[in-house]
């Protein structure tokens, strides 16, 4: 009897660390949760409204950058809401980091919503004396800098953390060091030059700056951010454009993590990608690849060059980067291959295979362990 007792106290003690586990990943960080919703109707709404208005800003719908805005909001949101879900030191502090993130997305996308729906400019428009844009660029001035700093605040204190399996926590460490990198390079946009434009009305309104880099011997006032741009983005067609960075590197973490949920989905099928340090070492490859991917697309934008226009030095460096990511792939195959045919001659070894990633509970340390 005492025995069965034991046995149920046990039980039940194992249940109890199991929904302490698992329930943090079930309670997203709320605020970020509501954010990525509010983002998500105005996706909803900004498609409607690409539908139905017919109104133009240098030479795309008045929706389009909503759009953009509150698709890349919704998406980085949720990612950032299940990240701060997950067991880690410091969560009180990173509660509230997501909470300040989430109040200013709300407010600037916001902002951008309510400018584009009165057919005039967000970004840049220091100038116009009108209320409503006075109030919102105080708004950005105070809302870009705290997104900025709360998603650096938050890098620094997970960066140091294992929170999850091995190739799920280092995609999270360089996604999130590369959205810091790509928020930064979109601060440079406000050192392009000024362009004087026209609103919905016809109005001449005067921007400080623009994301368009051109040569500064041929920079004048022109509009050179209404030249006809690519389709879909518009990212332009006749200079650098500092969108495509500041998109490489804000989106990083998505396509990271992605990649790690497809390696394990082809671990089961390809013995050599079994081992979580190998899934590891692939993630670590592609993070560098995709570091360098960032590195060739910014310095090919502040060399006022189209992104469909390389020359012979970006086409140059990005074959040099492709070689480069093979050969340590290749690496890493070799060194996989060559450990099985080992552990094979070893009965008594033993693979750390680990099959399902992004979940706390099939971490192999303790939360908060340093990689």
């Amino acid at each position: 009897m005492p025995t069965s007792h034991s046995a149920a106290l046990a039980d039940r003690s194992a249940q109890v660390r199991h929904r302490r586990r698992t329930g943090s990943v079930a309670r997203l960080h709320r605020p970020l949760t509501w954010m990525a919703l509010v983002m998500a109707a105005l996706t909803v709404t900004s498609l409607v409204g690409l539908l139905v208005d017919d109104r133009m800003l240098l030479g795309e719908s008045v929706w389009l950058k909503p759009l953009k805005f509150g698709f890349a909001f919704a998406l980085y949101g949720l990612t950032l809401a299940w990240l701060l879900s997950l067991p880690h030191k410091g969560s009180r502090a990173t509660w509230w980091l997501g909470t300040t993130f989430a109040v200013a997305g709300v407010l600037d996308v916001g902002f951008i919503a309510v400018q584009a729906a009165r057919g005039t400019f967000s970004h840049f428009n220091n100038f116009d004396t009108d209320p409503v844009n006075e109030i919102g660029q105080r708004i950005f001035m105070s809302g870009v800098p705290g997104l900025f700093l709360a998603n650096l605040v938050i890098v620094v204190i997970v960066s140091w953390q294992r929170l999850v399996d091995r190739p799920t926590a280092r995609a999270i460490h360089f996604g999130l060091a590369l959205a810091v990198a790509g928020m930064a390079m979109g601060y440079l946009m406000g050192y392009t030059g000024k362009q004087l434009v026209r609103d919905t009305d016809g109005k001449v309104v005067e921007l400080i700056a623009g994301h368009t880099v051109v040569d500064p011997a041929s920079r004048d006032l022109s509009p050179r951010d209404a030249a006809p741009g690519m389709p879909i983005t518009n990212w332009s067609t006749i200079g650098g454009d500092l969108r495509v960075p500041h998109f490489v590197g804000l989106h990083g973490i998505q396509i990271l993590l992605l990649t790690v949920i497809v390696l394990a989905w082809l671990a089961p099928r390809y013995p050599w990608l079994r081992a979580e340090r190998t899934r590891a070492a692939v993630v670590g490859v592609l993070a560098l690849g995709y570091t360098g991917l960032l590195a060739i697309a910014f310095t090919q934008a502040m060399r006022a060059q189209p992104l469909i226009h390389p020359d012979a030095t970006t086409l140059t460096s990005f074959a040099g980067l492709t070689a480069g990511v093979v050969l340590l792939l290749g690496a890493v195959y070799w060194r996989a291959r060559t450990n099985m045919y080992l552990e094979a001659d070893d009965p008594a070894s033993d693979t750390d295979t680990m099959p399902l990633p992004l979940t706390p509970s099939l971490a192999t340390h303790t939360p908060g362990a340093r990689i």
